[in-house]
């Protein structure tokens, strides 16, 4: 498991470039057969550029696009790249990276103007519209507006009169275009590199978020399906209650859905939403899958996420119609935090393996805790941690408690240390029953907790961390065949 974020490049942030295939070597060397990522849908600055806090659910982050592929193409001079300097290697600094890539993106949206050849881009236009419209307007008014959210628009604007709406589209075509040209690039660059990794028979996992962002396009053009008053404000929001990361629950404060609206005209967001991921993906973990059984609703105002209460959703009839329209489910289920039996039964139901997390194996519960390796079940998919959860080694350091560093050296029949205790737990899930073992790359080299992802239900500091090109080393792919080959995990 490694965002694309994080991964090396010289140009602050990592991208779909020479970074992104060179581990996919390392990949390779190493025997690793899945690439587990984070959303790549466009975030903002409002939630530190969190990947969970998506702005649409089609869009791609054009953050991710490569200036050396796009040197490659004709569309950035060698020079603009070479006065590049000034950016962390190791950790993402999203406010430079910002005004770099904006910069190169109008340069090279004049360029491509120039070029005669558009046939792939009418193409992708085409075959995308019912969505790219939409969003390459939404990214041009954000702009006019100084990013107000789009409630604060003008009525006319805010509630999408036609006839404004249309007037738009013209006065804001230079915008809106390039915009488009923009999600086309970052398409042809991904398309590019997953057929890298398919090609080198690695399995790419995306991930989706159960919900977006209030100041999404999609709350923007189709209110009718989420929880909002007549002023199209939100009447309650989620979150989910306290749990392992928060005493108080953790308030996400995203707008809900209205799953009486979509029953009604079949799921059609929900449907165009998984088809357009499997396009991207040749597997999807759902976030939060739980709230398809069940949501925690919060009153709109509240200051935590403490007093919110579950509401059942239609986890049935939604799966079944899915299922119906798009055949099997390349789903991974996350199921981690408040799992009520409903939830087991409905992953059971459909045959969604669900996920086995062994940094929550060693706490106060006993040998039947369901993360312990002995009892995960085959149709799952085990992890050392996730994106949510401290490095083994940060874990270790300043988070396991002497009991439950003590349940983990019974267990392992052995006492680990700092500097092997990852080792331990990357030996522990290969050996799992489970099909499936993911592993942070955090976890696979052993960092400390400068390397964590994220701090659920905290400011500041998050989606920030990047390797460095040593990292990649051919010592640690050997070391990491010798344990798949090990572990007959080939």
């Amino acid at each position: 498991m490694l965002h694309i974020t994080s991964l090396p490049s010289p140009y602050g942030i990592g991208d779909f470039g020479p970074g992104a295939h060179k581990f996919v070597e390392f990949m390779r060397r190493a025997k690793q057969r899945y690439w587990q990522i984070l959303p790549l849908t466009p975030a903002n600055y409002v939630h530190e550029y969190s990947p969970y806090n998506c702005m649409s659910a089609f869009a791609g982050n054009k953050y991710l696009i490569s200036p050396e592929l796009m040197m490659r193409e004709g569309f950035v001079k060698r020079s603009e790249l070479k006065a590049v300097s000034g950016f962390a290697s190791q950790r993402v600094e999203f406010a430079k990276v910002v005004t770099f890539k904006e910069g190169i993106f109008e340069r090279a949206y004049e360029r491509f103007i120039r070029k005669k050849r558009r046939s792939g881009y009418v193409r992708f236009c085409k075959e995308n519209e019912y969505w790219l419209d939409d969003w390459a307007l939404f990214v041009a008014l954000n702009s006019e507006m100084q990013n107000k959210v789009w409630i604060e628009w003008p009525a006319s604007i805010r509630d999408r009169d036609t006839k404004t709406i249309n007037s738009l589209r013209k006065s804001l075509k230079h915008n809106i275009e390039r915009e488009k040209f923009l999600q086309y690039i970052f398409s042809k660059q991904w398309q590019t590199l997953k057929n890298y990794c398919n090609q080198n028979q690695i399995t790419v996992i995306g991930d989706v978020p159960i919900y977006v962002d209030y100041n999404s396009v999609d709350v923007w053009v189709h209110p009718e399906i989420f929880k909002l008053d007549n002023n199209r404000h939100p009447t309650h929001v989620s979150g989910v209650p306290p749990d392992y990361f928060s005493q108080d629950g953790q308030l996400w404060a995203n707008p809900l859905y209205r799953w009486n609206i979509m029953k009604r005209n079949g799921y059609r967001w929900w449907l165009r939403r998984f088809e357009h991921n499997s396009k991207l993906f040749d597997l999807v973990r759902m976030d939060h899958f739980r709230g398809f059984v069940a949501y925690w609703q919060v009153p709109q105002g509240a200051k935590t996420a403490r007093h919110g209460k579950w509401i059942k959703a239609p986890a049935v009839h939604f799966l079944k119609t899915m299922m119906k329209k798009m055949g099997r489910l390349p789903l991974i289920a996350e199921d981690l935090g408040t799992i009520t039996p409903d939830v087991r039964d409905i992953i059971r139901r459909f045959g969604l393996p669900g996920m086995r997390v062994l940094l929550f194996a060693f706490g106060d519960s006993d040998s039947a805790n369901p993360y312990l390796p002995h009892n995960h079940v085959r149709n799952c998919v085990v992890y050392t941690g996730t994106h949510d959860n401290n490095t083994v080694r940060g874990w270790f350091d300043t988070e396991a408690s002497p009991r439950e560093k003590q349940k983990l050296f019974a267990y392992l029949g052995k006492k680990a240390t700092a500097g092997d205790v990852h080792e331990a737990f990357v030996r522990m899930a290969m050996m799992s029953v489970a099909d499936t073992v993911i592993i942070p790359m955090q976890d696979i080299l052993g960092l400390g907790g400068k390397a964590r992802m994220n701090r659920p239900a905290s400011i500041g500091g998050n989606w920030q961390w990047r390797m460095i090109p040593t990292y990649m080393k051919p010592s640690v792919a050997d070391r990491l065949r010798i344990m798949t080959d090990t572990y007959g995990r080939e």
